[in-house]
């Protein structure tokens, strides 16, 4: 979009007067100074005007939670033909994508929105907001493995932060533990598990933030409340002062 329709979309002016304002060099995209006829995209770039962001005008997004199952990729096509997320979103109103990603074989909490603002701020990388797992692995598990999974360990080349595990119940043939992290990197608690020998048997998110999957059935999703919405969004503002 031409930052002048851009202007004008967000009501603080005609387009020929946000012309003559960046004329002047009162309009400013992402810091560098603009220029009549240059493209923005009104998801990325922060647009100001004497040094204060210009926001367009607030219109209807959606928000939902999908209780992911086990066997979908999170994509909303596939080039191999695999099952897809967007198969189980296909009553949805608006064209949503997901917040980030699950595993081919994980289940569970997966936000879904066409807020991209709100999707940057949850996927970038210094947004350490609590996701909660539940990962049940094969065989007992020791103090000292869980002492090591808690531990700041190596990845691919890179030093997790530490993660909080809890042990919350354990038989002969199975453990299941409660994973707290707030970094999400590729494939993280596998690779963790995979470092300390254990071998995952299900792994499950049940809450981002204060985000909680609930008694939402598998393959089904639902709207957010207000009250969900609003504390996403507080996410978001928080980032913008920042």
């Amino acid at each position: 979009m031409r930052i002048q329709k851009y202007i004008s979309d967000c009501g603080l002016m005609s387009r020929r007067a946000a012309e003559k304002e960046i004329e002047i060099g009162n309009r400013k995209i992402n810091g560098e100074t603009a220029l009549i006829g240059q493209k923005i995209d009104p998801e990325r770039d922060i647009v100001t005007y004497k040094g204060r962001k210009v926001r367009a005008k607030k219109a209807h997004k959606t928000y939902i939670m999908l209780n992911k199952p086990r066997g979908y990729v999170t994509t909303m096509s596939d080039e191999r033909g695999r099952k897809c997320v967007s198969e189980l979103l296909s009553d949805v109103d608006s064209r949503v994508y997901p917040v980030g990603r699950l595993d081919m074989y994980s289940e569970g909490l997966l936000l879904c929105t066409d807020d991209g603002e709100l999707t940057n701020t949850l996927t970038h990388p210094s947004h350490e907001i609590v996701k909660v797992y539940l990962v049940r692995v094969k065989g007992t598990v020791s103090k000292e493995i869980i002492k090591k999974l808690s531990s700041p360990l190596e990845i691919d080349g890179y030093i997790i932060k530490p993660v909080k595990v809890t042990k919350m119940s354990e038989s002969e043939d199975s453990t299941l533990l409660k994973m707290e992290l707030c970094e999400g990197r590729n494939r993280q608690i596998r690779k963790m598990c995979e470092l300390c020998e254990l071998t995952v048997i299900s792994l499950k998110r049940i809450s981002e933030g204060q985000i909680m999957l609930g008694k939402l059935q598998t393959g089904m999703w639902r709207y957010l409340t207000r009250e969900e919405v609003k504390y996403l969004r507080s996410l978001v503002e928080s980032d913008e002062r920042n």
